[in-house]
C-alpha cells in the first residue's frame, strides 16, 4: 500500500517543530501496525523561494518508510507511507490531521505489489 496525503491549512507553529515532525514519525509505524527499524532522520529545508522552507522528515520501517515534508509559509504538508502490507491508513490520516492541526486533507491510496502477496490474481501485461 502507497497512503499519499497532502495537509492544507494546518497550524504554523506545528508544521514549523523539527519536534513535532519528528514525534510524528517516531510514534506513526507502531500506530498503525509496522515495525521502525531505525530512528527518525529530520532537518530543516530552506529553498531559494520564500516559500520553499519547511521540515522533512522520513523514518525507516521493515516493511518500507514514512515521509513527511511541511511547507509553513503555505500551511500545507505532504506525507506518504509506503508498506509492502496492509496498515492503518484511516488512523494515519487522523493522527496527521490532528497531530498537525489540518483543515483538510486529500489522500490517495495506490495498492502497490500485490503481485507479492499469497492470494494476489494478478494480469501480467508484455
Amino acid at each position: 500500500m502507497h497512503l499519499i496525503i497532502d495537509g492544507y491549512e494546518g497550524d504554523v507553529d506545528k508544521l514549523t517543530s523539527e519536534e513535532v515532525v519528528r514525534e510524528f514519525l517516531d510514534l506513526c509505524p507502531q500506530a498503525i501496525g509496522m515495525t521502525k527499524i531505525a530512528p527518525p532522520h529530520v532537518c530543516r529545508y530552506m529553498g531559494p523561494e520564500p516559500t520553499d522552507w519547511g521540515i522533512s522528515g522520513f523514518v525507516l520501517i521493515a516493511e518500507s518508510h514514512i515521509s513527511i515534508h511541511t511547507f509553513p509559509a503555505r500551511r500545507l504538508l505532504w506525507a506518504d507511507i509506503f508498506s509492502c502490507r496492509p496498515f492503518d491508513a484511516p488512523g494515519a490520516i487522523e493522527e496527521l490531521r490532528s497531530r498537525f492541526g489540518l483543515a483538510s486533507v486529500q489522500t490517495t491510496l495506490l495498492e502497490r505489489g500485490l503481485e507479492h502477496l499469497p492470494t494476489a490474481k494478478v494480469a501480467y501485461e508484455s
